[in-house]
């Protein structure tokens, strides 16, 4: 099997020789962390590094600026592999510190791992690039730059727009605790923005002239507490008040806003625990007598998993194996983990897997697939593209077991050695599994079979509004 053509032994190769290269990129994008739909300089040095590998570029992808599309090849299967770079707000952090040290105040910060993400993805799709051209392999291999995963659902756009209808397969992962495919479903989400508006006054002197809309956002929001009782136990509702109306309390605010995030196993199911919410907004407005505004401000689908695809990287995560972490990786993550991470937070970063994994550092090996699916309580925009192309995704140990997503603990594991490994694992697994799809396109029609059988009658119905586009959503109130 050594000198097949796209054989595992052939893409590890390929994959080694440019590593450093792309690790160098990750470290780079996770100098620059910039926020969902405004990750410029990202999107430009992934797209810089494609083109120097020989992609043909394309850029604003969706109508999203910081969207792009690097492809190479023709006839024969598309390959999709995913990537994202968003970072998150406030998470700034000096890399390698084991306390929580800014190294930017207010500053954002990748407390997702998105720069290892894209790095590692646009690796995977440059050693299956080398690889085909050297074989003369039919086929395309396209990577997605995705932007605003965290906050927009940037593949939510992407979806909508066709841009992943002629993929025969897409493929992704994200840096975790733990090596795995990534077996289970997710959750659902759209989030809505409710806007207030009512009349200002003095609320002394005249306060029955006023109308609060503050009193709307409080009220809908002791609605919604009430619904709790009686909706779905998997299903979610979260809020945050992002306008108050100001911060004199002499004056009846007349303008005041929340942002809700609505999830469900199921789309469909979302979509009908928003009508109740909406419900309960005009409630608040005709309780207070004022006028409430609905805004879809993003939304994903759950995720429909493929096991077909899933059994394809399993095996190929395997055979490659763990990270070869060294002692300096288990020096740092020990230290992180005594002086910042509680066994509560391990649990928690390996619920609902093995419990025995606690106690570990790293994670030195591979979960097996689990037999049954699971639904997890996370969203992510991947769910999107799972709906109209057969999709999998898998998890590498890029973190200490205890780190949790969006934190300060994981910004500053981000550009160290453990992180490079488990990227590189990830871009291993990635560039086998679609050469595989492209040696055997059996795979792939087996694929699609399940996910036709999957949906059924069911038809995907993007939960982000045609007239609804990202640059709205950044508009202030007038």
């Amino acid at each position: 099997m050594q000198n097949d053509p796209l054989s595992l032994d052939e893409i590890v190769r390929y994959i080694d020789a440019k590593s450093a290269d792309f690790c160098d990129l990750s470290d780079r994008i996770w100098a620059i962390p910039e926020l969902a739909f405004e990750e410029y300089r990202s999107a430009s040095e992934q797209i810089e590094m494609l083109e120097r590998e020989g992609f043909r570029i394309i850029k604003n992808v969706g109508g999203l600026p910081t969207a792009f599309l690097a492809e190479y090849g023709a006839r024969g299967p598309v390959i999709g592999i995913l990537g994202e770079f968003d970072a998150l707000p406030g998470l700034s952090q000096i890399s390698g510190a084991i306390e929580h040290a800014p190294a930017t105040k207010g500053a954002a910060g990748h407390g997702c791992g998105h720069n290892l993400l894209g790095a590692g993805s646009a690796l995977a799709a440059a050693a299956l690039k080398d690889a085909m051209a050297a074989h003369e392999i039919p086929g395309t291999v396209r990577y997605y730059g995705c932007p605003a995963e965290e906050a927009g659902g940037g593949k939510t756009y992407m979806t909508r727009a066709g841009v992943f209808d002629d993929l025969d397969v897409a493929l992704c992962w994200h840096p975790h605790v733990v090596n795995e495919v990534h077996s289970t479903s997710s959750l659902a989400a759209i989030g809505v923005y409710f806007r207030f508006r009512g009349r200002a006054t003095h609320a002394a002197a005249s306060p029955h002239i006023g109308r609060s809309a503050l009193d709307a956002v409080e009220l809908m929001n002791v609605g919604v507490n009430y619904m709790r009782e009686h909706m779905p136990s998997d299903a979610r509702v979260h809020y945050a008040v992002t306008n108050t109306g100001g911060d004199a309390p002499n004056v009846v605010q007349a303008y005041a806003e929340s942002i809700y995030s609505i999830r469900s196993p199921h789309l469909r199911d979302a979509q009908q625990l928003l009508e109740r919410v909406k419900k309960i907004a005009q409630g608040a407005a005709l309780m207070t007598e004022t006028a409430v505004e609905v805004q879809i401000a993003g939304g994903s689908a759950n995720i429909l998993p493929n096991r077909v695809l899933q059994e394809i990287m399993f095996e190929n995560m395997r055979r490659i194996g763990p990270p070869a972490f060294e002692e300096a990786d288990y020096s740092f993550a020990k230290k992180l983990r005594d002086l910042t991470l509680s066994d509560e937070d391990a649990l928690a970063s390996i619920a609902p897997r093995d419990t025995s994994l606690k106690s570990m550092i790293l994670h030195d090996g591979v979960l097996p697939l689990p037999m049954h699916e699971e639904v997890e309580m996370s969203t992510t925009d991947v769910g999107d593209v799972s709906w109209v192309v057969p999709t999998a995704q898998c998890h590498t140990a890029c973190f200490a077991i205890g780190t949790a997503f969006h934190t300060w603990q994981m910004v500053t594991q981000g550009t160290l050695s453990a992180a490079h490994k488990g990227m590189i694992l990830a871009a291993r697994t990635l560039a086998a599994t679609a050469a595989d799809c492209l040696r055997n396109p059996a795979i792939i029609a087996r694929a699609k079979a399940e996910l036709k059988e999957r949906i059924g009658s069911q038809t995907y119905v993007c939960p982000i509004p045609p007239d609804v586009r990202p640059e709205d959503l950044r508009k202030k109130p007038a």
